[in-house]
């Protein structure tokens, strides 16, 4: 069953209104030599996720000098004080669903949907960079679906 999180104060400081829940399974490299696995990296964001009532605790995951990137509005953040500072500004409920981690070592790729104030999913891909047990970069893309094209259709596995 999908873990469900949901904050305790709205308006908190990750988001005003935050619910987040995964997809069931383990994915990607259960064991590797930094000792990170899905499962620590899934705890390390439904930490940030549903931790909208500490602002302290949902930010702990990041070192202080991480970067925060999204590459489709060209917007860069720099400290983890700075993401703390405007994701407490941030002025949308916003409710998460991880489908699936994949990776290894330092590099670690979260699939999701994202949905803002109760609207449609949007397809998510967070991409963590993590040191000592740290995030040290994020690139976070967002994306509307789209219909698959009929000049596809003999090769697709899936509608």
């Amino acid at each position: 069953m999908a873990e469900q999180v949901r904050p305790g104060v709205p308006g908190g400081p990750t988001h005003p209104a935050v619910s987040a829940h995964t997809g069931g399974g383990s994915y990607g490299v259960e064991d590797n030599l930094l000792g990170m696995d899905a499962e620590t990296v899934r705890a390390m964001l439904m930490r940030n996720l549903g931790s909208a009532d500490d602002p302290v605790a949902s930010h702990e995951m990041y070192e202080d000098g991480a970067v925060l990137e999204f590459p489709q509005s060209g917007e860069r953040f720099e400290g983890v004080a700075n993401f703390r500072e405007w994701r407490s500004q941030y002025p949308a409920s916003v409710s998460y669903d991880i489908r699936r981690i994949r990776g290894a070592d330092d590099v670690w790729v979260a699939e999701m949907t994202v949905s803002y104030d109760g609207g449609e999913p949007l397809y998510g891909v967070d991409v963590l960079e993590i040191r000592d047990g740290k995030i040290v970069r994020e690139t976070i893309y967002v994306s509307e679906p789209f219909d698959p094209p009929d000049w596809r259709q003999q090769w697709r596995a899936a509608p």
